[in-house]
C-alpha cells in the first residue's frame, strides 16, 4: 500500500495530521488523553493561510514553557499547517500539543516525546444578527477554579467550560442564549465559556474599556490581546481589572470576542439590556482591518 497523501482541497473536512502523518487515532497512553496534559490553539484560516500565526505560536510557546512540555518547532508546525490549509478560503485550524505517551501515574515521562495534532475543519457560520443586533448571554452556575500556574494559557483541561456550556444545552431552555459568562469562586466575572469579555463605562476623560483580570484563572485570548491593542491605538483607555456582575450591569456597552467569532455585541445579560454602542462598533471595524 502506498503512503497516504493530504490534499485538503479534495478531501472532505476535517483533515487530520498526527505527528505529520494523516491519521485519526492516537495512543490511549498519550498523556493528553489520560490527563489533559497539553495545550491547544484554534486559528481562523482564510486565503489558504492561518491568521495571527505569530501570536498563536507565542501563546503556545508560553504554555509549553509553563507546563514544561517541549515545544514543537514552529517552522515544522507551519509547514504542516500550510499543507492542510492550502486552497482553503474559510476554515478552522486546531493545533494540539501533548506531552506524549507515558506510563501510569502523574510523573512526567523522561524523556518525553511530544505529540502534535493538526486538524482542519469547516468554518462556523454565525448568524449576521449576532453582529448587527447583539447576542443574549446568561450567567453560568458553574464556577472557574483559581490557579495562577494555569491562568492565561489554553491547556486541555476544559471540564469547567463543558459543564457550563451544558447548562443551556436543552434548546427548550434559554433558546436565545448564545454564550454564558463564568465567574470565579469570589464572584468575579472572568470570561465566557468560549470568549473573553469587555465592558465600556464612562469616565471623566471619556469612555473606558474594561476587561477582567486573568491573574488567577481564564484564558488570555488572541482576539482579547488585539482588542486591547486597537483600543490603545484609538486613544481609548483600557483597564484589566476586577469586575463583578454589578459592574457589568451599569456599563454602557458589553461585548464578547474570540478568534472565530470576532466581536459579538451583547444586547441582553440576564434581565439587563444593552445597546450596540459606538465603541463596540469602532473596535469591531478596527479589528477587521488589523493585519496579521
Amino acid at each position: 500500500m502506498g503512503k497516504k497523501t493530504i490534499s485538503s482541497g479534495s478531501i472532505p473536512l476535517p483533515v487530520i495530521l498526527i505527528n505529520g502523518q494523516p491519521a485519526e487515532h492516537i495512543s490511549v497512553l498519550d498523556r493528553g488523553f489520560q490527563y489533559g496534559d497539553g495545550l491547544f490553539e484554534t486559528l481562523r484560516v482564510s486565503a489558504g493561510k492561518p491568521r495571527r500565526w505569530a501570536q498563536h505560536m507565542a501563546r503556545l510557546t508560553r504554555g509549553c514553557q509553563r507546563l514544561r512540555i517541549t515545544m514543537p518547532e514552529p517552522a515544522l508546525l507551519w509547514s504542516e499547517a500550510m499543507a492542510l490549509c492550502a486552497g482553503k478560503t474559510d476554515a478552522v485550524l486546531k493545533i494540539v500539543v501533548t506531552r506524549g505517551r507515558g506510563e501510569r501515574g502523574y510523573a512526567p515521562p523522561v524523556p518525553a516525546v511530544t505529540t502534535r495534532v493538526l486538524s482542519l475543519s469547516s468554518a462556523v457560520a454565525f448568524p449576521s444578527l449576532y453582529y448587527r443586533e447583539g447576542v443574549s448571554v446568561r450567567v453560568c452556575d458553574t464556577r472557574l477554579s483559581g490557579n495562577p500556574a494555569l491562568a492565561g494559557i489554553k491547556h486541555l483541561n476544559r471540564l469547567e467550560q463543558v459543564l457550563a456550556r451544558a447548562e443551556w444545552q436543552d434548546k427548550g431552555r434559554d433558546s436565545e442564549v448564545a454564550e454564558g459568562l463564568m465567574l470565579d469562586n469570589n464572584n468575579n466575572v472572568i470570561e465566557g465559556t468560549m470568549s473573553n469579555l469587555f465592558c465600556v463605562q464612562e469616565g471623566e476623560g471619556g469612555s473606558i474599556l474594561k476587561t477582567p483580570s486573568l491573574v488567577h484563572c481564564g484564558v488570555k485570548g488572541i482576539t482579547r490581546e488585539n482588542v486591547i491593542r486597537v483600543a490603545g491605538a484609538a486613544g481609548i483607555s483600557v483597564q484589566e481589572t476586577t469586575l463583578g456582575l454589578t459592574d457589568l450591569y451599569r456599563s454602557q456597552e458589553l461585548f464578547l470576542c474570540n478568534t472565530l467569532m470576532g466581536i459579538w455585541p451583547v444586547r441582553r445579560l440576564g434581565e439587563h439590556h444593552f445597546t450596540v454602542g459606538p465603541v463596540t462598533r469602532q473596535l469591531s471595524q478596527a479589528l477587521e482591518s488589523l493585519r496579521d
